[in-house]
């Protein structure tokens, strides 16, 4: 690879749009003075993600619930038509 030219990834051009400092930085391989409050911050889009995804999930096994209490009763009321 010639010298000056490399790869730069998207989530690099999302860095440079947010703060182009902040970029340079990273690419200068210096440490954020505020690693704490990052971590802090990651574990809790990770705690936010793992209640978003289990909410979607009971979301989806209600709706599946009430369709087959749906076809239940329309089971059940069509019986009782046929046997009248």
């Amino acid at each position: 690879m010639a010298r000056g030219k490399r790869t730069i990834r998207a989530s690099e051009i999302g860095t440079f749009l947010y703060c182009q400092r902040a970029w340079w930085y990273q690419r200068q391989k210096v440490k954020p003075m505020n690693q704490d409050e990052l971590e802090d911050g990651s574990e809790f889009h990770d705690e936010h993600w793992l209640q978003t995804s289990s909410a979607n999930g009971l979301s989806k096994a209600a709706w599946v619930l009430l369709l087959i209490a749906l076809v239940i009763l329309g089971v059940h009321f069509g019986l009782q038509a046929a046997a009248s």
